[in-house]
Parts: structure tokens; C-alpha cells; sequence
């Protein structure tokens, strides 16, 4: 592993180190997701990024008190990691996703927490639970295809759970989307989303979450993004254009047999 220096991205340089996963800094994307961060700052998120010597971006980190994350789950004192990303295949299994952890772990043990969690999913948009199994987490809970993995050093202090994003969706008639800012992929979906329903005459409602709180209760395991048909979760996660014309076409075939 070649020497790397972890960058905190704060609301005063976020301009210059960008937020990883957006870089144009002019694009309505990064501009949701930074006043997202700011205020999200104030309740203890923190990104980090991970930079080679000569400045190239490795990966990077988001974590925050559970207390105020952005998913299903409930807990006290435990810090959770809401992303976690090597981007480059060539700079993974080096070693650089064991530094970003234990940076989050530093962070909870500088702020006397008990310990550190992270929800996992071998499927899109969250990462797999291995490197943490590597890291000494172990899972606790599991719903669907989302792992709770908890490592803790408080031995007293119980474990952290999910919450049971299901009961919540048989309230969603009609089509839904909701989404929240903590991913800056959101906006491109949302607009996308939007147009294609226009094409095809279907009314689309939208929810922006504003907080921690209605993240932990909306319905889906991703938390921050749900895409609703009559209280049926059809994705949990960003979804294209393309994709959402071919999941509408699908739909509107099984309501018309």
C-alpha cells in the first residue's frame, strides 16, 4: 500500500476538495449535496477522503452519530457509517478501506461512543460486508437484503437494530418517490424520474426528506431513496431514466391484463 493522507472535508473547503462522489462543483448536484453536508455538519457528519502522495483521490468516508443517520436504524451511542468507497479496482485489497474505518473508529472513540456500525448489502449502492467482517464487526441484525455489522467496545452497551422500514410503505397509493440530498446521485434520478413519468401521463409524487428522523422511518432499507407503487417498494436505490421507462412499461402491462 503506497502512503495515503486522509482529507476532512469541511462546509469552508468542500469547494476545493470536493465531495468524492461529485466533483463538478458547479453542478446542481454537488450544490443539494453541499447544503445537505452543512447542515448535516452541525450534527456531527463528517466526510472524509483519502488522497494518494501526489493528490489522487483513493476513496472516502461518511459517517455521522446514529443517533442522526440517514437509514433505518435505531441505537445510542454508536457511531454509523452512512458510505464507504475505494473507488479504483487496482486500490482495492490494499488495505486503504481498513484506514477509513479506523478513522471512523477514532472519531467514536475520541467522542467516548461505544462503538461503530455500518449497514451492508451485497446488492447496489451500499458496500458488502466483508471488509468490516475483516475489521472485527460482527452482524446483528438483517432484513431483507441489508446486514447491521457492529463492532463495540463497551461490552455492556447493547448492540444497535433496524427498523422495520415495511410497516411504512402500505401507506404509499399511487406512485411515490422518496429521496433525500445525503446522496448527490438523487438529483440527476429525480429529474429523470420525473420527465419519464410526464411521458407517460402517470402522476408522480415527491418527498424530499429534511431529516434523520424521517430517514429512519421511510420505506425502504436504503432509507435516503424508495420508489413506491401502491404500497409496493419497487427499488431502494438511485434509478435511471432508462430504467424507470422499463419499470413503468412493466407496471402499466401487468395493471392492463
Amino acid at each position: 500500500m503506497d502512503s495515503a493522507t486522509i482529507i476532512a472535508v469541511t462546509p469552508e473547503n468542500a469547494a476545493n476538495e470536493t465531495l468524492f462522489c461529485v466533483k463538478d462543483v458547479k453542478s446542481a448536484a454537488f450544490d443539494c449535496k453541499q447544503k445537505w453536508f452543512e447542515k448535516r455538519y452541525q450534527e456531527g457528519l463528517r466526510i472524509k477522503i483519502l488522497k494518494a502522495h501526489n493528490g489522487r483521490m483513493i476513496g472516502f468516508i461518511e459517517y455521522v452519530p446514529i443517533a442522526y443517520a440517514w437509514r433505518p436504524v435505531e441505537g445510542q451511542n454508536f457511531m454509523f457509517v452512512h458510505c464507504m468507497y475505494v473507488y479504483s479496482k487496482k486500490d482495492r485489497n490494499k488495505g486503504y478501506g481498513a484506514l477509513l474505518i479506523d478513522d471512523a473508529e477514532k472519531s467514536a472513540r475520541a467522542q467516548g461512543m461505544s462503538g461503530v456500525c455500518v449497514m451492508t448489502s451485497n446488492g447496489s449502492w451500499m458496500t458488502n460486508k466483508t471488509i468490516f467482517q475483516k475489521r472485527s464487526f460482527r452482524q446483528d441484525d438483517q432484513r431483507e437484503r441489508f446486514e447491521l455489522m457492529c463492532r463495540k467496545w463497551h461490552s455492556t452497551v447493547p448492540y444497535p437494530s433496524l427498523v422495520d422500514w415495511t410497516a411504512q410503505q402500505a401507506k404509499y397509493k399511487g406512485w411515490h418517490l422518496i429521496y433525500a440530498n445525503q446522496c448527490p446521485w438523487h438529483e440527476k434520478s429525480v429529474e429523470g424520474i420525473l420527465n419519464v413519468a410526464m411521458d407517460f401521463d402517470i402522476h408522480m409524487n415527491i418527498t424530499e426528506l429534511k431529516s434523520a428522523k424521517e430517514a429512519k422511518n421511510a420505506p425502504s432499507g436504503h432509507g435516503v431513496f424508495a420508489l413506491m407503487h401502491n404500497g409496493k417498494l419497487i427499488e431502494d436505490h438511485y434509478v435511471s431514466a432508462t430504467r424507470f421507462r422499463n419499470i413503468l412499461k412493466k407496471e402499466l402491462k401487468v395493471e392492463n391484463r
